[in-house]
């Protein structure tokens, strides 16, 4: 697989064209090459098959993810119609970051707006950084094809002594697409007449683009170079490879063969190989009247390699931090609670560290889009904060709440946690203590608490619940009602007969009480009147 790559690319002369070398690790370099390769990678080796297409699925599922629910929002005219741009390119922004560990927004002025692109590690080189490894020096590359002519412009952008941003520009025409070519001057594209070749901004902007930076520790050389999402994984992604092509080799392997004298089959012309059907007829040099015709039909091990690709998948998704079955098959794995709550936990922790990096970015443009809005005079431009925007990630983008408002209930029916560890959840309190299940209950459950305290001659009596109620309450519940919850059903029941509680409080005390859904209990509730 061919990349597009000035970070790792040596043939195109790159660093000797900006006149300086990318200052990241030979280690870093190689796998910055290796993360782009991994991901655009889709033709199978001999050795290798990359159908899976693991580094695709973990950058689409995380992107996918990370904005399900979110929105970006401004009072402001000029600060919503850069909100409305970024839009456009958050997905490729944030898809580039994952795989090459860092990627810059880069803005453009166009007339009454602002037009954003995604700079990815792959086109870019690093020639210094500040002490908290924050590129302060970096040359990008953006290639043109016009008529026969390969143009490619170098951009260098420097914050100097004074932190100013200098930007310096230069043009490369080559004949074909395997050379950068010889310098010519700016105008000779239409679409950089307008550049100038060097240029210093008046005002600090830090380098006039906005940095997603993966929060994913360092394993490739421990420096301060972010890496790819999934840099720690490329190893088990190799071996999952490597065993998708072991099990096509098996299904090759295992097809059914005839064991034939050899004196059944030609050599062919070039003397090198068995002719016309060697896939189908092994030779054995031997007498023919002792041998015959033998079918030889081994037992595939399809199952052998499916659980190993099944293993290397779990391990991917706990290197990498994502929830379990995102990438394994959830339904065929031996797997606890502790498992399955601890990796949601680590995903969401995912999640929100992408989250953030999105978020501080989006902030981190604002002044730069005022400042250089004023610059080229675009319509409404004015200075701005990273205070100007409001972002909401919302609630529920990793979690189906109503399931798990399910599971909570179907765990109360059990007796296996209090009705306060469930509403706790539902509304946001802690239940760490008792002073905070004490709290709870003051403010979700002061009729359940009356009614069960309550005297048997103001609950009424439990003549008022039938059999048949007790019947279609349990199979609502999905099995046979111990007895505090059998005394909940009643009381709430007799409650709700002598007028104590509405409709509604009957229907919300007995979804919990006995763990059953809320339409469940207002069959049951309107079916005891």
């Amino acid at each position: 697989m061919s990349i597009f790559s000035i970070a790792t690319n040596r043939t195109y002369g790159y660093e000797d064209a900006f006149g300086l070398p990318d200052c990241s690790s030979v280690e870093m370099k190689n796998a910055i090459d290796e993360w782009f390769n991994l991901f655009y990678d889709d033709r199978p080796t001999k050795t290798e098959d990359p159908c899976q297409r693991i580094p695709y699925t973990v950058v689409n599922k995380i992107a996918k993810t990370m904005f399900g629910e979110y929105k970006a929002e401004s009072t402001d005219e000029f600060a919503r119609g850069v909100l409305e741009s970024l839009g456009k390119i958050r997905k490729r922004a944030v898809q580039d970051a994952l795989i090459g560990g860092i990627a810059y927004i880069k803005p453009f002025p166009l007339g009454d707006k602002f037009v954003f692109s995604s700079v990815s590690r792959a086109n870019m080189l690093i020639f210094g950084t500040d002490a908290e490894g924050n590129p302060t020096d970096i040359g990008t590359a953006e290639r043109t094809i016009a008529g026969n002519s390969y143009y490619t412009l170098l951009e260098r952008r420097t914050i100097g002594q004074d932190g100013k941003l200098t930007i310096r520009n230069k043009l490369y025409r080559a004949e074909s697409d395997g050379q950068i070519g010889r310098q010519v001057p700016l105008n000779s594209l239409p679409r950089y007449e307008m550049l100038p070749e060097e240029y210093t901004y008046p005002e600090e902007m830090g380098l006039g683009m906005a940095a997603l930076r993966s929060p994913t520790p360092n394993c490739v050389d421990g420096g301060k170079d972010p890496v790819s999402v999934y840099a720690a994984a490329v190893g088990l992604i190799h071996n999952i490879n490597r065993n998708e092509a072991e099990l096509s080799g098996e299904f090759e392997r295992g097809k059914s063969r005839l064991i034939v004298s050899a004196d059944m089959m030609r050599d062919s012309p070039d003397g090198q190989h068995k002719g016309i059907v060697d896939s189908i007829f092994t030779p054995l040099d031997d007498d023919p009247e002792a041998i015959g015709i033998t079918i030889f039909s081994p037992a595939l091990r399809e199952q052998s390699f499916l659980a190993r690709k099944t293993e290397y998948l779990r391990n991917v998704e706990s290197v990498i931090g994502l929830k379990r079955g995102i990438l394994s098959e959830v339904e065929s794995m031996d797997k606890t609670a502790t498992e399955v709550t601890s990796s949601a936990g680590d995903y969401n922790l995912t999640i929100i560290d992408f989250q953030q990096m999105w978020e501080s970015a989006v902030r981190e443009l604002m002044p730069i889009c005022g400042k250089l809005g004023q610059m080229y005079r675009v319509s409404s431009a004015h200075d701005l904060s990273a205070d100007s925007v409001s972002i909401d990630w919302g609630n529920g983008t990793l979690y189906d709440e109503d399931k798990t408002w399910a599971d909570y209930m179907a765990m109360v029916a059990a007796g296996m946690i209090k009705p306060e560890i469930a509403l706790g959840w539902r509304f946001g309190m802690p239940t760490e203590t008792p002073r905070d299940l004490d709290k709870i209950r003051a403010k979700y459950m002061p009729t359940l608490d009356n009614l069960m305290d309550a005297p048997a001659d103001e609950q009424g009596t439990a003549q008022t619940v039938t059999d048949e109620t007790i019947d279609q309450a349990e199979e609502a519940a999905g099995k046979t009602l111990n007895g505090a919850q059998t005394q909940s059903l009643v009381s709430i029941i007799a409650q709700y007969q002598g007028g104590t509680l509405t409709t509604g409080q009957a229907i919300n005390i007995l979804s919990i009480a006995i763990g059953i859904s809320k339409e469940q209990a207002r069959e049951i509730v309107e079916g005891a009147v």
